[in-house]
């Protein structure tokens, strides 16, 4: 589905973003890791590529312009074209809105929001001149409802979709593609670490009354990646097990 592309993946030593990196080198691309732990985005490409010919790493604060602008070249420098971007970087900072620090907010709006922001900036520039891409951005179905605790990680999801759209608005001229996909429960290393209680909350809202797995969002994205989406912009894909529908 990705033979013979390019794709840049933020976040992807590990969770999610792993599991999208994985999928793309499953189906042929040629993927760039880019993540803030560097040695552990270096460990994740040796596992998917042992050569180190078809899959690269990098060290990239999303926040930073330069780092993010620095990623893309080296995803076209090593590679020849940068054809799909997926911006996935993420933390969280749960808090009420009582105990939420400025701090705290800004930080998970930075990552999230300007970072995706960055990245779509970026993968764009490149993009626009080659006269087609296709920019994923994960955003969560926190972005969507809202989450007790979760103020600024709310926020910044449902941002993203408003980033979407609209550059999906700006780009589609130039045969440049930008969605995003809407995670739920999905069945990570931050969600495991949940009390049970919280976790089994959470489960009984979904309908088919099972977590996702990382592998089920990466089947997404790949979808909007690939030319099966090839008539789709501007859209937004819950991946939720039938959560909040």
């Amino acid at each position: 589905m990705l033979h013979g592309r390019t794709a840049l993946v933020t976040g992807a030593a590990k969770g999610i973003g792993l599991a999208i990196a994985t999928a793309f080198r499953t189906h042929g691309a040629r993927v760039v890791i880019a993540d803030i732990d560097g040695p552990a985005a270096e460990a994740s490409a040796r596992a998917l590529d042992a050569t180190g010919t078809q899959v690269a790493a990098v060290t990239c604060d999303v926040t930073d312009a330069d780092a993010v602008r620095a990623a893309v070249r080296e995803c076209v420098d090593r590679f020849g074209s940068l054809d799909v971007m997926v911006n996935n970087a993420g933390i969280t900072r749960d808090a009420t809105l009582r105990k939420m620090s400025e701090d705290d907010f800004d930080a998970v709006v930075d990552v999230h929001l300007k970072g995706a922001w960055l990245g779509t900036r970026a993968a764009a520039e490149v993009m626009r001149e080659q006269g087609s891409g296709s920019i994923v951005n994960i955003s969560s179905i926190s972005g969507k409802v809202g989450m007790i605790g979760q103020t600024n990680y709310s926020a910044a999801k449902a941002g993203l979709v408003g980033l979407t759209k609209a550059a999906a608005k700006e780009l589609a001229h130039r045969g440049v593609r930008v969605n995003a996909v809407q995670p739920g429960l999905i069945r990570t290393e931050m969600t495991e670490s949940l009390r049970e209680d919280i976790w089994n909350a959470k489960l009984a809202e979904v309908p088919m009354r099972r977590a996702g797995e990382p592998e089920e969002v990466a089947g997404t994205v790949l979808f909007l990646a690939s030319d099966l989406s090839s008539y789709t912009t501007g859209c937004v894909l819950e991946v939720a097990g039938g959560r909040f529908i």
